[in-house]
Formats: C-alpha cells, sequence, structure tokens
C-alpha cells in the first residue's frame, strides 16, 4: 500500500487517543544529533475538544485481536486496515520534523498477535529513533498492557513519556465492553513503569521523564463521574500517573447496541478536567465533588462552585486568618491568589478591594469570604438564589425563525463571571 494512503488510515485511526501531551520532556540532541523536546523544541497545539495536535500521531497498525465495541479498530470492525514497518515510521518523523511539521512523536498500535509483539514494535520504533538517528524530539509511546517487564523497561529507556490505557473505569465496564482487557493487568503494567520511574530516579538514571498517563473514555457506559473520579484518584496515587485524560465517547460505525447512539456532552469531559485539576492541585477528594449523593457533576457550573453551594456552612472565610488549603476552596480563589493573599496579610490586614488587586476573580469570591471591612455581599451565603446570582445565564443563539421573546420584568443583576481561569 502506498505510504501516503497508510498515514491517512493510521493517522485518522490514532484521533480517538486523547492521552498524549508533550510536556515535561526535557532530552536534548548531542552533537550531530536532531530535535529538543524543551522550550521551544515542543510546540503545543490543541483542538476546540482539548487533543493535542503537534505531534505526529499515529497508530503503526490498526490491525488488532482486541474486540473492544467503543473501537473503530475491533475485529469484528470492517475498516480500511494498514500497517507500518517500524522503518517507515522512523522514515515518516524524521522528514516530517525536518520540515518542521511536527515537534514530535505519539506512536500508538493495535494489538498483533500478542501485547509482546506489539511492544517489539512500537519500541524498535523508538530505538531506531534515538539511537541509529541521533533523534532527540519528543517521543509518547504507548505501552501495551499485558506486554513483558523488559519491553516496558526499554520503552521507559526510549521515550519521554509512555502511557497504558485503562480505556473503562471499572471492571465490570471492561467486562461488558472490552473483555479481552482486565483492570488488575492495566494496573501491573502501571504498577511496572511507576517502579522502574522510582529506581531509575534512585540510580540517577532516566526511564520515561515525562511520567505516564492514561486516558478514561466517558459516556460508553452509565458509570457516574463520581465512580470516573474514584478511578482516577485511585490511579494518581498508587502509580503517580502524570495526567488521566478524560476522552468523550466518540459514536463509530456499525457500532455494537450496547453503546449509546450520541455522545455526552463535550461539557462533562470538561468539568471531570475541572474536577480532576481541583483533585490534583487544591486538596479536594473525588468524594467531595461528586459522591454518593450527587454522583454526576453539574453541568451548569465548575465543581468547586457546585461544591461550595452544597457546603455553605463551610463559608464565609476569613481572608486574614485561613489557612492556604481553606482558601483553595473559596471559589475564584485559585493556587496562585491563594499564595498572594498569604504573602500579603503578612504585612497588613486585608480589605475586600485588596482582593482586585491580588488578581483574584473577586466577583466569584465575595460572597464566600470576609476581611477587615465590612462585606455585604457574604450575607448572600444563605440565599435561596445564591446561584442565579453567581452565574450568568448562558446566552443562545437565535435562529432567523425565532420568535422575539416578550420583555421581561427585571432581574437582579448577577454577579459577573470570573475573568481569570481559576476556579
Amino acid at each position: 500500500m502506498d505510504p501516503q494512503k497508510k498515514l491517512a488510515i493510521l493517522a485518522d485511526a490514532a484521533k480517538y487517543d486523547a492521552s498524549c501531551a508533550s510536556s515535561g520532556g526535557s532530552r536534548r540532541a548531542a552533537p550531530g544529533g536532531l530535535g529538543s523536546a524543551e522550550g521551544m523544541g515542543i510546540c503545543h497545539s490543541y483542538t476546540p475538544d482539548g487533543r493535542c495536535v503537534s505531534l505526529l500521531k499515529i497508530l503503526l497498525t490498526n490491525f488488532c485481536i482486541y474486540d473492544c465495541t467503543y473501537c473503530v479498530n475491533r475485529i469484528s470492525s470492517d475498516t480500511p486496515r494498514a500497517r507500518f514497518t517500524p522503518e517507515e515510521v522512523v522514515s515518516l518523523t524524521l522528514d516530517f520534523y525536518r520540515r518542521n511539521y511536527i515537534e514530535g512523536l505519539f506512536l500508538s498500535s493495535g494489538v498483533l498477535r500478542s501485547p509482546d509483539h506489539t511492544m517489539e514494535e512500537l519500541v524498535r520504533v523508538a530505538r531506531l529513533l534515538r539511537e541509529d538517528h541521533g533523534f532527540a524530539g519528543y517521543i509518547h509511546l504507548k505501552v501495551v498492557p499485558g506486554a513483558s517487564p523488559e519491553l516496558i523497561e526499554a520503552a521507559g529507556l526510549h521515550a519521554d513519556r509512555v502511557s497504558a490505557n485503562v480505556e473503562l473505569p471499572t471492571e465490570a465496564d471492561l467486562a461488558r465492553l472490552a473483555p479481552e482487557k482486565k483492570l488488575p493487568v492495566i494496573d501491573e503494567t502501571m504498577g511496572r513503569i511507576h517502579l522502574r520511574r522510582t529506581e531509575a530516579k534512585e540510580e540517577r538514571r532516566t526511564f520515561a521523564p515525562a511520567g505516564q498517563s492514561t486516558q478514561i473514555i466517558v459516556g460508553a457506559t452509565d458509570t457516574p463521574d463520581a465512580t470516573i473520579l474514584a478511578t482516577s484518584s485511585r490511579l494518581y496515587e498508587t502509580h503517580r500517573l502524570r495526567r488521566v485524560y478524560y476522552s468523550a465517547f466518540s459514536p463509530i460505525p456499525g457500532a455494537d447496541v450496547r453503546l449509546p447512539a450520541k455522545s455526552p456532552p463535550l461539557v462533562r469531559e470538561h468539568r471531570l478536567y475541572e474536577a480532576d485539576w481541583l483533585i490534583r492541585f487544591y486538596g479536594f477528594e473525588a468524594q467531595e465533588l461528586a459522591g454518593a449523593d450527587a454522583p454526576q457533576l453539574d453541568l451548569g457550573i465548575d465543581p468547586k462552585l457546585a461544591w461550595a453551594l452544597r457546603n455553605r456552612a463551610y463559608f464565609p472565610v476569613d481572608l486574614n486568618i485561613a489557612p492556604r488549603g481553606a482558601l483553595l476552596r473559596v471559589p475564584g480563589i485559585g493556587v496562585r491568589g491563594a499564595e498572594r493573599i498569604v504573602e500579603a496579610r503578612r504585612h497588613r490586614r486585608l480589605r475586600i478591594a485588596d482582593l482586585g488587586k491580588l488578581r483574584v476573580a473577586k466577583n466569584r469570591a465575595l460572597p464566600f469570604v470576609v476581611a477587615a471591612d465590612h462585606n455585604p455581599t457574604a450575607a448572600w451565603i444563605d440565599r435561596d438564589d445564591l446561584r442565579e446570582r453567581i452565574v450568568r445565564p448562558q446566552a443562545a443563539q437565535l435562529s432567523l425563525f425565532d420568535a422575539a421573546a416578550p420583555a421581561a420584568a427585571p432581574e437582579p443583576a448577577p454577579l459577573a463571571p470570573a475573568l481569570s481561569g481559576e476556579l
């Protein structure tokens, strides 16, 4: 098959994997080598749904012996098939890199014959690039769960980041939609990567310096956000993952009847990323954001504001005495904002007017804080319409045929939405 045709098939097949981020690498080329994984060597570029497009993102092959119902490359699918040789992938990577089309390589694959055979092929690509061509650009290799420890070791020696996808959040989901995949096997593979990284750090050698990541498909089953976040938290804690990526399920041609007919709203994926961020950097537990009483994240507001509205007894927080952890729970105060508040109050007592100077999202924080001076907005904390006062209704695009709405009675002006990106 013509390489260009192969590329069209295998690049398209790789678009469903969201677990590619190029951050964290620090590899540089030796004299006479090629590429760099740091500084301007890697250009991040993301599609509107968050997928990175700055890497040459392809599959080695989309032939696969597994029959995962949600995957377009499953063995029972009639999708066009193609397969690159490792040498062809190396040639494409170098050619694209020299033309400045890409900054690195994200390489995954369908499972050929066995996990070990597939991993041998993937590792061969990385080894050829690093050892034969002196390529020092970014490489992200997919690790096939169940591959032997020796191949995992070889993958980590040559790749900047490795990832083993968990795909579905529970063992029951995997048994139903991906029977060849087992959660204990995936866990074991992630555990080996974590162990190798720990050993390498102690021995002062390099092993997957950008860490490991994984991907969870959202919306292929009715598993709630609470379970998804609990799985993510366990993986972060147990295997020290750098990132968990959430990928909204995409309907595929000829899909199994057990799959939903349409994708979940992309805002659900977005809320999961926000909750994930709160767990990793703000000290929240997964069950605080989505627990048994509210297993799905609120799609209308961010998870931190939703938590604050459910836990009003926690507020108001005094800006002048609250510990950093308490400040991080205030909507509108991010990590840097909390640090600025802690630093500023060492010199004087803070007033409400100082929030703007400290670059806090003042309008979101006001109902939840008190300071040295009077804050009348803090009295809103007990109001039934607090949510409506904080959240501005989303504007809807009218069509040419929508009738103009009748004039409504004026409502109390809501607070402006946050202008900063902090939660």
